[in-house]
């Protein structure tokens, strides 16, 4: 199950990356998807073909994260940061730094849910060290990769709503 609206990617300013979906869920499920370990395998995934092997969250302001993504040739992706604000169920800010930086710096990671009518919006925005780091990430298929990630999440909190 799709939801009505698709994702919307925006640029508000030079440094930065909004990337905005709702959701057919209520905040609280959205919320335990984007912080519990268990839920976020299912869905954090990127583009077919990806597992998520390593997904360690010590959900706490001055905690750490940890992922690493594998494709099916083997290859691993990882990358980590540290829980920067919690304020439980609508904003969570996060540092992001890859382990092969595919873009300089490190990035500032904002999730913002708001609900409404038994919807919830998402709102994504990373700001990065520089205009340049926030360009190679457009020229990238981040989009495509949050767009599918995001499509099974939108699966995964429809079948959680049924059983909620």
């Amino acid at each position: 199950m799709k939801s009505a609206t698709t994702l919307k990617l925006s640029t508000p300013t030079e440094r930065e990356i909004a990337i905005t979906r709702v959701f057919d869920a209520p905040r609280r499920l959205v919320w335990e998807a984007l912080t519990r370990p268990e839920l976020l395998r299912r869905w954090l995934l990127g583009p077919p073909g990806w597992t998520m092997p390593v997904c360690e969250i010590d959900l706490k302001v001055g905690g750490m994260y940890r992922y690493v993504w594998r494709n099916a040739e083997g290859m691993d992706m990882g990358m980590g940061g540290v829980f920067r604000e919690i304020t439980a169920p609508s904003r969570l800010v996060v540092t992001e730094k890859f382990d092969q930086a595919w873009y300089p710096g490190e990035a500032v990671v904002t999730n913002a849910l708001v609900e409404r009518d038994g919807q919830t919006t998402l709102t994504l925005t990373i700001l990065y060290e520089s205009k340049e780091a926030r360009d190679m990430v457009l020229k990238s298929e981040m989009e495509k990769g949050v767009g599918a990630s995001y499509d099974r999440l939108a699966e995964l909190l429809a079948t959680r709503s049924a059983g909620a």
